[in-house]
């Protein structure tokens, strides 16, 4: 089975070359923001002077999003290769970005350390096997728009305290606020909800 590395393109892409002497690959794809796009271009560049097929995926607007989506579609697109993601090559917030989308798709990431490449442990993670139909249902409506509480227990006819558990949660269970997946902000008197990052990444299907 062939290998294909997804790296994003920050501060450290010689990272990359330190990566392929342990990991060959027959395709690297480059993750990029358009500030770094010319690192991208060279980058490509030098691999296609070693017979390595080169792409660059630009990321426009929020990286953290654009990361998860990008990582997602090319597990789809390369579900036949063996796909390793170079945590190594970014700057700080796209490694950390690259890193968490490896770990809720459940592919091999690894490091550089002073040229030495440390393979990560794989963790599959789920959103899906802790959210319950319930859960899925309020995070669909805040995605349409933010809501009140109130707002929440009408549309979905939900009692206003189960709206409350299921969006704080109790000792036995998380609710989706400490699941990261909504954020609340009381404004006058009121529970304002709305969708966080993550719960968009998670309604999109990125993780």
């Amino acid at each position: 089975m062939r290998n294909v590395v997804i790296a994003p393109v920050g501060d450290n892409i010689d990272a990359l070359f330190v990566g392929l002497r342990e990991f060959p690959a027959q395709k690297v794809i480059l993750i990029t923001p358009p500030e770094r796009i010319k690192i991208a271009q060279k980058t490509k560049e030098d691999l296609e002077r070693f017979k390595i097929d080169a792409y660059i995926e630009e990321v426009e607007g929020n990286l953290l999003e654009g990361m998860f989506e990008k990582i997602a579609k090319i597990k789809q697109i390369e579900k036949d290769t063996n796909i390793l993601v170079n945590v190594a090559t970014g700057d700080r917030i796209s490694t950390c970005a690259a890193l968490s989308a490896a770990f809720v798709n459940g592919l091999k990431a690894f490091g550089v350390e002073q040229n030495e490449v440390m393979l990560l442990p794989i963790l599959r993670f789920s959103y899906y096997k802790i959210l319950t139909d319930r859960k899925l249902a309020i995070l669909k409506l805040l995605y349409k728009s933010p809501k009140t509480l109130e707002k929440l227990s009408k549309e979905t006819k939900m009692s206003l305290p189960l709206i409350s558990y299921h969006v704080n949660g109790n000792l036995r269970a998380e609710g989706l606020k400490q699941l990261g997946l909504i954020e609340t902000k009381d404004v006058k008197g009121r529970v304002n909800v709305s969708i966080s990052t993550l719960g968009n990444l998670l309604i999109k299907g990125y993780i």
